[in-house]
């Protein structure tokens, strides 16, 4: 869940994880607790810090801190980023690949918390060897830090490098978005059909098939059988 941290810039925090570790001493066991926690604005600017303390809001304070020192800013294109980018760091590698606009964030819960602080709505990841969340979170990072925008490419190199595959990912992807009045969120589906079995009763459960010939009604009798019993008669 993000916290808003600094209204002026509209930076918000999100904890990774909380750690707990323990020293053993004369008197017993110490504890301490480390908080990992990523902080963006949401529009470019994204950072994170890890923090240690004897009590866990102290740890997450030293580490919203810490994250606030060390904003990167992101170069994005819409609401993806400019292109495929692969991050390392010890034994974990992140690959993220753009994606068009609908798609969302397809990540675990490292990757995806950083890329929703860095304003990123739409991107495919992958990630490959350690999943551990420290190590994950820095090849992310240096993922990120590797991203160029076009004219800077087309600056160094010289020459016109023209539209990208990215942005023509993005305008058949606007093509195919369905059309909303500004501030109007899209509408969920709706499950008629356990609306009517909470109607009934019974929690939404289908019943039983005995208990339905039970509640069905008598059948009408038959054009033979209403025959048979003129003929007795």
């Amino acid at each position: 869940m993000a916290e808003l941290i600094d209204e002026s810039s509209s930076l918000e925090s999100t904890t990774i994880g909380v750690y707990r570790t323990a020293s053993t001493v004369k008197g017993g066991r110490r504890f301490s607790f480390g908080a990992l926690v990523v902080v963006g604005n949401r529009n470019g600017q994204v950072g994170f810090g890890y923090a240690k303390s004897k009590e866990v809001p102290t740890a997450i304070e030293k580490a919203q801190k810490y994250a606030k020192r060390s904003l990167i800013n992101i170069h994005r294109i819409g609401t993806t980023i400019n292109h495929e980018v692969e991050g390392r760091f010890s034994a974990s590698k992140v690959r993220l690949i753009p994606a068009a606009p609908g798609t969302g964030v397809v990540a675990g819960t490292v990757v995806r918390s950083i890329l929703e602080m860095a304003g990123v709505s739409d991107c495919l990841t992958k990630c490959y060897g350690s999943t551990n969340a420290r190590n994950s979170l820095k090849a992310t990072f240096e993922a990120l830090q590797q991203i160029r925008p076009a004219t800077t490419v087309a600056g160094l190199r010289g020459q016109d490098l023209g539209r990208t595959e990215i942005e023509d990912k993005i305008e058949r992807g606007k093509a195919h978005m369905p059309e909303r009045p500004a501030g109007q969120r899209a509408r969920g589906p709706v499950n008629t059909l356990g609306s009517e079995r909470r109607g009934r009763g019974g929690g939404g459960r289908p019943r039983r098939r005995d208990q339905q010939q039970q509640d069905a009604p008598a059948a009408a009798p038959s054009a033979d059988a209403a025959s048979q019993s003129a003929q007795s008669a």
